[in-house]
This record gives structure tokens, sequence and C-alpha cells, in this order.
């Protein structure tokens, strides 16, 4: 790829969107107030040897009751949209049946000060955090929690229908399906692969139904899903490493991508699973695959880094290993690839033609060493930001409806099974006292976005 130039705002379309990125459980706090109950992730940070150094998401960046500041800031910065997501166990306690207006109410105040700062609010309406009510009766493993999900969304839809019109159903059913439930990293630490593929089935069915269901209760709606997708490489030329890269490009990329887009799921990945988990195909019924590729009205692609494998020798359910390649990573070990952001969005829209696509995160975590006064001059995290930037451009000069960018995250939080180590962050949390402290890359961006 030829050496990339750094852009400027103006070289982007005028209507581009600049926006940021976070989810409810990792920044709101407040996990015992206002009538909200457990979630997945309160039970498994409860779990010993779950969380780095024992963290939890209780109190974290206290977001539920500091949103007006944090939105003060993102104004500042200079961001035209904000992507959140909503706690269902805030919302619907229990999952399923009475209705928490307290948490509704919350949720108001938020999307009513974001407009008052036009700023457009783009809602994700599952980032995770399942109600334990729900796992405790099997969770995405059992058909019924899609119809609770349908039910759910619709009465997010209809609240919030009448000053929210972009909503995405889904973040990342890769990691729901395989870190939280074939790996067991992420809650609720399942290890079963039958169990991971069954749950991705009922994440689609019931991305395809509420997306019907949100269509049906705000007429205007823009309604996508967002994934997490990796561009893939082989090692080598030779066959074991082709085929390996074909593997996990199907199962990170296809196995999502092909019954969204009306595909049905991979031939190739069903029958390597076959012999593996070979319940799977019973679960598909009825007019399922046409109701998960339901037509959407754009594409959200989560970007971090790209995956370069070999098959030789096989290790692993799929049989091939995962190689460290280049000379930069973030603190997370990473490869810092920005190169992948631009073939990545390449390849969806050669494959796939989605409406419009919008790059729904990306960002990087670094050691962050702060000063006296809680300030980090993040370099690295600027250098990365702007590469990545720089590859939306060149993809847009491809000729891809590329029509947003939101940065992984506006604040420090708390990072899942890395508990408060890792810091993504452009504002830097003191999860003490939560003072908030613009970084380095923060006010970059405040440059760049007002040019």
């Amino acid at each position: 790829m030829a050496k990339i130039i750094m852009p400027l705002r103006s070289d982007f379309p005028d209507n581009f969107l600049w926006g940021t990125a976070t989810a409810a459980y990792q920044i709101e706090g407040a996990h015992d107030i206002d009538g909200r109950k457990a979630s997945i992730w309160d039970t498994f940070c409860n779990t010993p040897g779950k969380i780095k150094n024992g963290d939890t998401g209780k109190q974290t960046c206290n977001h539920y009751h500091l949103y007006q500041s944090d939105i003060a800031i993102m104004k500042a910065i200079g961001f035209n949209a904000y992507r959140f997501s909503i706690s269902w166990p805030r919302v619907i306690p229990n999952g399923r049946g009475t209705i928490n207006q307290r948490g509704l109410d919350f949720y108001d105040r938020l999307v009513d000060c974001l407009l008052e700062n036009n700023i457009k609010p783009w809602v994700t309406l599952y980032h995770w955090d399942l109600p334990q009510t729900l796992q405790d009766i099997g969770g995405w493993n059992n058909r019924d929690i899609v119809y609770a999900f349908v039910d759910y969304a619709q009465v997010i839809a209809r609240h919030l229908g009448d000053r929210v019109s972009a909503w995405m159903t889904h973040n990342e059913p890769w990691c729901i399906s395989f870190l939280g439930n074939y790996f067991g990293l992420h809650a609720p630490g399942n290890r079963d692969l039958d169990t991971a593929l069954r749950v991705s089935h009922h994440l689609l069915l019931s991305h395809g139904l509420a997306t019907q269901s949100i269509r049906a209760t705000i007429p205007n709606a823009q309604v996508g899903i967002v994934l997490n997708l990796v561009p893939v490489y082989a090692a080598t030329n030779a066959e074991a490493d082709v085929k390996a890269a074909s593997r996990y490009n199907g199962f990170a990329n296809r196995w999502f991508l092909d019954p969204l887009y009306s595909r049905g799921y991979p031939l190739d990945m069903l029958n390597y699973y076959k012999n593996k988990a070979s319940k799977f195909e019973s679960v598909i019924i009825n007019n399922d695959l046409n109701a998960i590729s339901t037509p959407t009205d754009f594409l959200g692609i989560n970007y971090y880094s790209r995956f370069v494998v070999s098959g030789s020798p096989p290790s692993g359910l799929l049989d091939l290993n995962i190689l460290k390649v280049g000379k930069e990573h973030t603190y997370l070990d990473w490869e810092v690839y920005p190169e992948g952001l631009t073939e990545i969005l390449t390849y969806i829209y050669n494959n796939y033609k989605p409406n419009k696509m919008y790059v729904t995160e990306n960002g990087a975590t670094y050691n962050d060493n702060s000063n006296e006064t809680g300030f980090v001059n993040d370099e690295a995290r600027r250098f990365y930001l702007e590469r990545h930037i720089a590859a939306c451009q060149e993809a847009i000069l491809h000729g891809i409806p590329l029509s947003g960018y939101f940065i992984w995250s506006l604040l420090d939080n708390f990072e899942w099974a890395e508990g408060f180590e890792k810091r993504f962050g452009i504002v830097r949390v003191d999860y003490q006292t939560f003072k908030r402290t613009i970084k380095s890359s923060g006010n970059w961006l405040t440059s760049f976005l007002q040019k």
C-alpha cells in the first residue's frame, strides 16, 4: 500500500459522522440503584479469577451521574455523534415483564442532553450485559431469549424513537458467541462449541426480528448491526496456510456476514463443524434464515488489527496457529496495522455490498502514564488514530460507502476481562475521584475536528 498521507477533516464528506463509542456496563456504574438488577457481567465479575485484579464494573466511570460533563467533553472535542448502549437490566430488570421507569428516565436525560448539544445519539441495544435472570434460564442458548430481546427492543424503540433514528441491535456477536460461550473468557463463561454456535444463531435471529420490530415502530429508523471483523492472511502460499486462512475468515467473518446478506451459513464451516458440533443445524428452523437476512440500512464494523495464520502444525478448534507479526503493538499486544482497515472495508463492500458502512469502533490501549495533574501525553494513540483515519479516507477514495468513524473510546473504562488495567480512552479517568482529563490524543482530535 502506498504511503498514507495524513488527511484533514475537510477531505471527508460534509455529512461524515465523527463520533465516539462506549458501552453501558463499562462506564455507567450505579450497578444497584434506581431499580437496576444484576447482569451476567455482574455475576462474572464476582467469580474469583475471571477479571484481572478482581476489578468490577460496579462504579467504573460513574457516567450514570456524570453524563452531562461527559457530553460537555464530547462537544468540546468536536464530536457530532455518540454511540452508547442501553443497559437491558436497568430498563427491564428481569429481562422480561415489568419496565423500570427510573432506568428509562436515565436514557431520556442522556438523549435529551446529547440533542441539546447537537450530538446525534446512536443506540446499541445489546452490548453484552444480559439480565442474569435470563441467563438463569439458559441465556442466549435458549431460543426463548430471541423473543425477549425483540420485546425489549420494542420497549426502547417506542420510548426513544421520537428522538433517536440510528439503531444497532447487537455489538460483536462473535465475542458474545465465542469469547463468552466457547473460550469462556467473557460472561457467562461457558466452554462448549454447540452452545457457542446456538448462541450465534439466536443472536442473528433476534437481530433480524428486532430490525423488523424497530422499523414497524419507527418508520424512519436506520437499523444495523455491529460486527468485529478482521482481515485474515495466510502466513505463506503453502496449501495448509491458505486453507487455514480461509477457515479463520469463515470463523470470524463469514459466519456472521453470510447469513446477514442472504447466503445462509457458509457451507465449508458447517461441514468443518459437523463432527465437532453435530447438533447445530437442528437449531435452524422455519424461516430463520429469511428473518436473519432482513435488509439493514448499514453495517457497523469494529476494527482493531489483522490476523496472520498458519495451518501447520494443526492446533486448536480451527487446526491453525495465529502468528505474532509486525513491529508495532498496543498494550494488549495487538499489531498496529492501519492498512487492514482499508482492506477489510474493501473486502466487505466487494463481497456483500452494504448500503452504508460505519467504523463503529477503532482505538488502542497503551501504557498511559499521567503527570501530577492527570494529563497523559499519549503520542502513540494520537498516531494510531491519525493513521486509521487516513485509512478511512483511503477507503472512501476507493468508492467504499463509508459514512462515519467512531473512536473507542471516549473514557478509560472497565475493559471486560482486562479490568481497569488497559486504558482505551482519549480522556483519562481517575477511578478514585472520577476526575476526567483530556489526553493529548483528545486535544489533537479537537484540532482535527475543528479544521
